[in-house]
Order: structure tokens, then C-alpha cells, then sequence
């Protein structure tokens, strides 16, 4: 049986992986803020603040087969308008709450032999949105990262990230809050929806898992199209 951990694991996206990789084996899902509304009995859930400066795991198995780091934030404003303060915030969240994470659990993700490490971006790194400096600097951050640690923990720990479009979850709610704002974001995208967290999380299942075997430093989008098709 593999072990799993997912930071973040209460809520959209990575509440939807942690229940995707319940079914594929152990699974230690975090949570901080939000409320665990519906518990797996077979997941360990702890609590973890990501931005505290020591980070410490309670009874982690020796060997962790698979990391997905899924905290994150959506703040979208004109640029004039951010602070540096908040800029480092975003940074703080989501990118030194991973490096941290997965400082502390390299031993057991090395101890596994054959592992995964899961990040997320935004397709907004990608392609320029209007406001969206704040998100994508720490996310193109999370994209060098990706590449950097892939080619560093070669060849006994492989490392991608997803790069989801909008997604019908609690951290887009604002963005998502009338059917009128969900059908303009559709028609947005190439595929005329929304992504839900169940597209983003069986991505993600298959890349923490052996099948996606050959496949690492890579940033995956998963985005109705929005990255590549234009029309």
C-alpha cells in the first residue's frame, strides 16, 4: 500500500484528490482554515499552518510515495493597487509553504524509492491576464521550481505541475458567484465550461501515481483549451 500526502486536502481541488487518492492508498491530508465538511474515515486529516516558520507532521509513515502542495489564493487587482506587503503574502503561501513542505518530508519521499511531487500553477502564467500579477508571480515562481527540483531529485523523485483555468471551487467563488459570471468564464474557454475540481484531481491522481512513470519537470494545463486554441 502507497502512501500519500496532500496539503490542503479540505477543500476543492485538493479535497477532490484526496478523495481520489483514497481510493489508490493511504492518504495524510492537511487542513488550515477551512472546515472539513465531509471526513473520509480512511484519511489521517492534521491541522498545518503552511506560513508557520517550523512545520511539523505527527506519525507520517517512513516512506511517502507521493506530495501534492495544493494551498493557494486568487487575488486579482490592477497592479497600481498592490502592495509589496501582499506580493510577498501570495510568495509566502505559495511558494515557501511548499519549499518547506517538501524540505521536511525529502527523507521519506527519498526512503520511497520511486515518488511524486504535485504542484499547481494558473494558465494565467502562461497567457497575460488583466490584474492577475499578484497570482502569477508566485505561481511562474511554483513553475521554475518544478523544473528546477525535477532535474535536481532525478531519477528517484519525479516533480510536475498542474496549471488548472478558473475552477468551479470555494477559491473562485467571488469570480463564480451568479450563473451569469459562471456562463461568461465558460465562453471564455474553448470547451464552453467551467473546470470542476474532479478534471483537475484525476490529472493530478495520474501524475502522483506509477503511470505517469516518464513524465516529470513538465507544467500540464488543464484548461478547456484556453493555453493553446485561439478562436
Amino acid at each position: 500500500m502507497k502512501n500519500y500526502l496532500i496539503i490542503g486536502g479540505s477543500s476543492g481541488i485538493g479535497k477532490a484528490l484526496t478523495e481520489q487518492m483514497a481510493l489508490e492508498g493511504d492518504v495524510y491530508a492537511t487542513y488550515n482554515k477551512n472546515e472539513i465538511d465531509s471526513i473520509i474515515p480512511s484519511v489521517n486529516y492534521y491541522h498545518l499552518d503552511v506560513t508557520a516558520d517550523e512545520l511539523e507532521f505527527e506519525d507520517l509513515p517512513d516512506e511517502i510515495h507521493g506530495v501534492a502542495y495544493c494551498p493557494g489564493s486568487i487575488n486579482l487587482m490592477p497592479f497600481k493597487r498592490i502592495k509589496p506587503a501582499q506580493f510577498a503574502e501570495d510568495f509566502e503561501l505559495q511558494v515557501n509553504g511548499a519549499v518547506k513542505v517538501i524540505q521536511k518530508v525529502l527523507p521519506n519521499l527519498k526512503a520511497a524509492g520511486n515518488s511524486s511531487i504535485l504542484f499547481f500553477s494558473t494558465v494565467a502564467v502562461q497567457n497575460g491576464f488583466n490584474f492577475h500579477a499578484q497570482v502569477a508571480a508566485s505561481k511562474g515562481a511554483i513553475e521554475g521550481l518544478t523544473r528546477s527540483l525535477a532535474a535536481e531529485f532525478a531519477p528517484s523523485i519525479r516533480v510536475n505541475t498542474i496549471a488548472p483555468s478558473l475552477t468551479d471551487t470555494p477559491l473562485a467563488g467571488k469570480l463564480l458567484s451568479t450563473d451569469e459570471k459562471k456562463e461568461a468564464n465558460a465562453q471564455r474557454h474553448p470547451l464552453k465550461t467551467i473546470g470542476n475540481p474532479e478534471n483537475i484531481a484525476q490529472l493530478g491522481a495520474f501524475l502522483l501515481s506509477d503511470k505517469s512513470a516518464w513524465i516529470t519537470g513538465q507544467v500540464i494545463h488543464a484548461d478547456g483549451g484556453m493555453s493553446s486554441i485561439k478562436g
